[in-house]
């Protein structure tokens, strides 16, 4: 039996209205949950990217792109492992002023997060994490030992470790040879 991994899926459309919903479709279709979505535009003009965190069998994951592909507006869908990707994710953190009261203290729990302070309000304090899942939940449990008003994090973002495959697969159709 195969295993079930984590893949993530960068999905390559036209900027089109109702894109995200055909594209999310897909997935409610098959019962598979999405751990993240992000979309924006790419590297190519009037291209946007969809970047998908699932976790599925390697089997199931090349019949979902393979799907995924067969919509009008997809231009071309690729799914890559976390060593295949370099990744992040963003989050931010609201937590009240007086835990600063002892500066030194979350200065320090800061620092040891790699974490930085955006906005300093009477009431609250804004803190900004980039990095992967594991590293943003872990501040947010030690934030969350102190109080915490608000915690949001963003979906994840990704370029594959070798050269946009997209612009590969472009040029070999323009040369006649579809991958």
């Amino acid at each position: 039996m195969e295993d079930i991994r984590e893949f993530t899926i960068s999905v390559f459309t036209e900027n089109m209205s109702g894109l995200v919903q055909r594209v999310v479709t897909s997935f409610t279709r098959r019962h598979i949950n999405i751990e993240s979505l992000t979309t924006s535009k790419s590297s190519m003009e009037g291209i946007h990217r969809f970047t998908i965190v699932v976790r599925l069998t390697e089997v199931q994951v090349k019949k979902l792109v393979g799907s995924l592909e067969r919509q009008i507006d997809v231009i071309k869908a690729f799914y890559y492992e976390a060593h295949e990707i370099i990744h992040q994710e963003i989050a931010l953190y609201k937590v009240p002023a007086t835990v600063f009261e002892n500066s030194s203290d979350m200065e320090r729990l800061i620092r040891s997060h790699n974490a930085r302070i955006l906005r300093i309000e009477p009431e609250y304090v804004v803190v900004e994490k980039t990095g992967h899942q594991d590293e943003t939940e872990s501040l947010l449990k030690d934030l969350e030992k102190r109080g915490i008003y608000e915690f949001v994090r963003s979906g994840r973002v990704a370029v594959p470790i070798t050269m946009e495959p997209l612009n590969k697969y472009l040029a070999s159709i323009e040369n006649g040879v579809e991958e």
